[in-house]
């Protein structure tokens, strides 16, 4: 495998592939992303298309598959070739809809659009969903209403290597009730919504890599620490991602694409630009099968 030298500031990188036994991939950026075309997630997906697709998701973090016809239970079908699907906390309000799919519509009377802010898929939980999968049909007339990625192992890497150490005996407190309740005024469950601790730098199950794992929609502090010293380092953590943009990829979409994420070792943000028009879209997300380890 060949490798490239992207800056002084950040570690050698791998080159990843753009060609799989049952398709080719054009990457959306150097570093996370990259768009499918030619794969129709509506049929029997064989196990050498599933290799496949494990292995470009695993070298790429996103994958957005372009030009799907999925009905619901295609959907979830899909997703369950991952692992059990993911019901999401806010699920107890919505008694009326299918517990394992995720409603995502923006119109021109919605208080606020679902992930305005770089986080990571309810980070709150005990074991976090290890990916998702968001199919949109309606876009914007007026263009918008992208999805950036964040590429964590880049984030981690990119840090001094003493700040590596320092980050990697942490732990950190994840709250549903940040974005549920103080971002979207949601009432909570009986009990309220998730709080879990994780630590502030994991592995990847599959990779051994290193992550940053902490993110500004669910985290709240860090376990330890005077209030004043969890907020430096978390806002340090937080504007990182802001800071720099070859972190980041930007997914544009169209009517009738799914995007695959890795929940583990990514982040992401709505952009919400596209105000009086609407967006539509459907989350089926995979639970975990561990709680994230340092």
């Amino acid at each position: 495998m060949t490798v490239a030298v992207l800056s002084k500031h950040v570690p050698i990188q791998p080159t990843r592939r753009t060609r799989y036994g049952s398709f080719e991939v054009t990457p959306i950026s150097p570093h996370i992303g990259a768009e499918v075309r030619g794969v129709d997630l509506s049929k029997p997906i064989s196990e050498e298309l599933m290799a496949d697709i494990r292995a470009a998701w695993a070298d790429w973090l996103v994958l957005a598959f372009r030009d799907q016809r999925l009905d619901r239970e295609a959907h979830k079908a899909f997703g369950r070739r991952f692992g059990r699907l993911h019901v999401h906390p806010m699920h107890h309000g919505r008694p009326d809809q299918d517990p394992e799919i995720l409603v995502v519509k923006t119109t021109a009377q919605s208080a606020y659009t679902a992930g305005e802010g770089w986080h990571t898929d309810v980070s709150c939980d005990p074991i976090p969903p290890m990916a998702s999968m968001l199919y949109i049909t309606e876009t914007p007339e007026c263009g918008g209403g992208d999805t950036l990625f964040a590429n964590m192992y880049m984030a981690y890497e990119m840090l001094s290597p003493a700040m590596q150490d320092f980050l990697g005996g942490l732990t950190a407190v994840h709250d549903g009730a940040l974005p549920y309740i103080g971002s979207y005024k949601s009432t909570p469950p009986e009990g309220g919504y998730p709080r879990s601790e994780h630590p502030v730098v994991t592995r990847h199950p599959d990779t051994g890599r290193r992550v940053l794992f902490v993110n500004s929609g669910f985290t709240t502090h860090i376990a330890g620490l005077h209030r004043w010293e969890s907020r430096a380092i978390l806002d340090m953590c937080f504007q990182l991602l802001q800071r720099e943009p070859k972190l980041h990829c930007r997914v544009r979409w169209e009517p009738n694409t799914l995007t695959l994420w890795d929940n583990r070792c990514t982040q992401h943000q709505a952009v919400w630009d596209y105000y009086p028009y609407s967006r539509y879209g459907e989350r089926v997300s995979i639970l975990g099968d561990q709680p994230p380890t340092s």
